[in-house]
């Protein structure tokens, strides 16, 4: 008995020893193995092989050679110390100080030092904001093409997106100022607008919702009185990003101009005047906002602020409306850029993370998802270089003003939206770690529902670019050309597949067209829009395809283009699997992560 009470004991002491080797910390931690990493500690441009072929293709060589090295020192910022600053001023919002400690009402916001030192990141070390408007940012020794810093937004934004707005905003209001403002105004508040220097830079906000306009800033009430040279502001601004900034760009109602936005007037108002005391306006609060925590938004009442005119009185509206394109094109960058850490994450969740005895990415359901997720994120990069390249040719080209009016509308309604279905699958593929703060899904997801409202929301822009763009101007038949002269110039395209993108070119222009003919078609705005967007970047991955498989050995991207024809497009497609077959070998092939050789791509454009 004694002896088999000594075994009993014994066993159970293995089991007790064995039961502690599962519960100490060395255990808890061996099994943090069995979860995915996220991507933080890449390097966003080293990574990213459609950003770098489409820079070769679209970038001046001369510039992209000597832009090369700093934008790999962004790329390394953004898996690295500017993803991690990201993530701490997404925690520490700004607060807003009424007053001193003396009681005086000259209330400031209280930023995180992680917000302050991702401004000297982007405004400071790499002019993001300067870098079009004057020479020797980053040593290049004339202003930039806009094609260089929406290259530059398009990391930035893969690991902070709210920063991105002020830094679009110091930007595009000093090109105002620069147009619009007498020569006086220019030489006091441009050089602080367009400096690198953290002491002596003038931060930018445009200050244009009320609560009686939302999308219809020609409601705007708020009223502009003349002080001898100047102006002062009486009423409130409801929506204003970059609260705290040290100029405002905003319209404003002449006090007896006429309603809507013909009696507008576009005014700049320095936060501080020229003997250093604080302006007449006072932020109210700032939002509790879903996402783009980091950044302050705020409410502003004007008790008499001093402001400056900017142009003509009566054609403020149409002189903030000079910015329409730049400013839609930052959203598009921003999505683009957000969508391609979500894909990125996504894959790397995929890659990583095993169920079932196998990796996860190499279940066949779960591949269908990713290619659900890589489709929008290349896409989106297309039309963003496209648009890109084509905003910096010289100005008067009317050709290219129509393509642009044509594409900025399409391309921030489609690219912000998918922006949304791209966040949210790529949380889906983490599974429930991508729920939690801990990891950058739950962010992304947040920042990429406010792309739908910037700048417009999906419906107005697509009323603008189907009802105004198609209906009143005709630029989509620009647009068509270009797109059929570059399939044209397109050597080596099957025929059979260069005929389908031709026709989904022609058909969705033929239907943008019915839908603009009458009132009554509004309903299907949305969808004519998305179907312009979806033949643009069908046909734009399709020539970027063969030229990069030219030069590079890379077709990627003309099986990209036919997953956009065949899911994207309004087109009947037969439901059944052996019109389908195809769609497994193409994705192997970009899952795979290689480049596609050119004789593996060409079969599957017409299988």
């Amino acid at each position: 008995m004694n002896q088999q009470f000594a075994a009993e004991a014994l066993t159970g002491g293995q089991q007790g020893a064995q039961a502690a080797t599962l519960a100490g910390r060395r255990a808890a931690a061996s099994r943090s193995a069995y979860l995915a990493p996220t991507c933080r500690g890449q390097n966003f441009y080293d990574i990213d092989r459609g950003l770098q072929g489409l820079l070769d293709l679209y970038m001046e060589p001369a510039l992209r050679t000597h832009l090369a090295p700093h934008l790999q020192d962004l790329g390394g910022l953004a898996g690295g110390r500017l993803d991690e600053l990201a993530a701490i001023a997404d925690r520490h919002t700004p607060v807003l100080h009424p007053r001193d400690a003396f009681g005086r009402d000259e209330e400031w916001i209280e930023a995180h030092p992680a917000y302050r030192e991702m401004e000297e990141i982007g405004f400071g070390r790499f002019g993001i904001h300067a870098m079009c408007h004057r020479a020797g940012v980053l040593d290049w020794p004339a202003p930039m093409p806009p094609i260089a810093k929406y290259a530059f937004h398009y990391l930035f934004a893969q690991a902070e997106f709210g920063l991105l707005c002020p830094i679009n905003l110091t930007d595009s209001s000093s090109e105002l100022v620069d147009r619009f403002g007498s020569a006086e105004i220019r030489d006091r508040y441009l050089p602080g607008m367009w400096t690198q220097n953290r002491d002596e830079l003038l931060r930018a906000a445009q200050f244009m919702t009320e609560k009686v306009g939302g999308s219809d800033a020609g409601a705007a009430e708020l009223l502009a009185t003349r002080d001898g040279d100047a102006w002062r502001l009486w009423g409130e601004k409801w929506f204003c990003s970059n609260v705290d900034a040290e100029v405002a760009v905003l319209l404003a109602r002449p006090e007896g101009a006429g309603p809507g936005g013909k009696g507008l007037g576009l005014f700049l108002m320095p936060k501080f005047l020229e003997d250093g005391s604080r302006n007449a306006y006072r932020v109210v609060r700032l939002k509790d906002k879903l996402g783009s925590r980091s950044m302050p938004s705020g409410e502003i009442l004007f008790d008499g602020a001093v402001a400056y005119q900017l142009g003509e009185l009566d054609r403020g509206m149409k002189q903030m409306l000079v910015m329409v394109n730049s400013s839609r094109i930052s959203h598009l960058t921003r999505a683009a850029g957000m969508m391609r850490r979500c894909l990125n994450e996504a894959m790397t969740a995929s890659r990583h993370r095993n169920a079932f005895g196998r990796a996860v990415i190499e279940h066949p359901l779960q591949r269908r998802q990713l290619m659900k997720l890589m489709v929008p994120t290349e896409q989106a990069l297309s039309i963003l270089m496209y648009a890109a390249a084509l905003s910096g040719e010289p100005e008067g080209d009317a050709g290219v003003e129509a393509v642009l009016r044509m594409l900025t509308p399409i391309a921030k309604y489609r690219a912000c939206r998918d922006n949304v279905t791209v966040a949210t699958g790529a949380m889906e593929a983490r599974g429930g770690n991508g729920y939690i703060e801990d990891f950058p899904n739950a962010r992304l997801v947040r920042d990429a529902h406010l792309g739908l409202i910037w700048e417009g929301t999906s419906n107005i822009n697509a009323l603008d670019a189907v009802q105004r763009a198609v209906g009143k101007v005709g630029a989509h038949r620009a647009l068509r050309d270009d797109l059929v002269e570059r399939l044209d110039a397109a050597q080596g395209l099957p025929g059979q597949f260069r005929t389908r993108l031709g026709n989904g070119i022609a058909e969705a222009v033929r239907f943008a067209e019915e839908v603009a003919a009458a009132p009554e078609n509004e309903r299907f705005c949305r969808l004519a829009a998305g179907q312009l967007y979806h033949a643009t970047t069908a046909a734009l991955l399709a020539v970027e395809g063969l030229r990069l498989a030219a030069a590079q050995g890379d077709a990627s991207r003309l099986l990209l283009s036919r997953f956009v024809l065949e899911h994207r497009m309004q087109a009947s497609r037969p439901l059944s699997l052996s019109a389908l077959a195809w769609e497994d070998e193409a994705t192997s092939l970009l899952l795979g992560g290689d480049p596609v050789p050119l004789a593996a791509a060409e079969p599957l454009l017409v299988a």
